[in-house]
Order: C-alpha cells, then sequence, then structure tokens
C-alpha cells in the first residue's frame, strides 16, 4: 500500500530532526513539528484506505 510506505518514509525523515531537536536545536524543532503534521495526515490516509478495503469487500 503505497500510503503506509509514505507513512514509514516520514517517519524515518523525521527521526535525525527529532533527536537534534532533543538536544536543543531549535530550527530541528520546527521541522520535526511540521514532520509530524505530515505524519498525522498520512496516518489519516492509511486508514482510510483500510476502511474502503473493509468497506469494499476487498482483502487486500
Amino acid at each position: 500500500m503505497e500510503s503506509f510506505e509514505q507513512l514509514k518514509r516520514l517517519v524515518a525523515e523525521a527521526e535525525e530532526d527529532i533527536r537534534k531537536a532533543e538536544g536543543g536545536n531549535k530550527a530541528a524543532g520546527t521541522r520535526a513539528r511540521s514532520t509530524m503534521q505530515e505524519i498525522k495526515q498520512a496516518a489519516q490516509d492509511v486508514r482510510q484506505k483500510i476502511l474502503e478495503l473493509r468497506d469494499g469487500g476487498s482483502a487486500g
């Protein structure tokens, strides 16, 4: 599922900025928060695709 692959990619991309933010890097914190919003939307997309599969009767 393409949506799930995108979600995994976003999480991997956020990792470095989150670590930098923990070290006190404010710019990395801003980037991490932005990426977390993208992750939230990507997770919602995956959820929606799963519901579509269920409701459509497809056993993907």
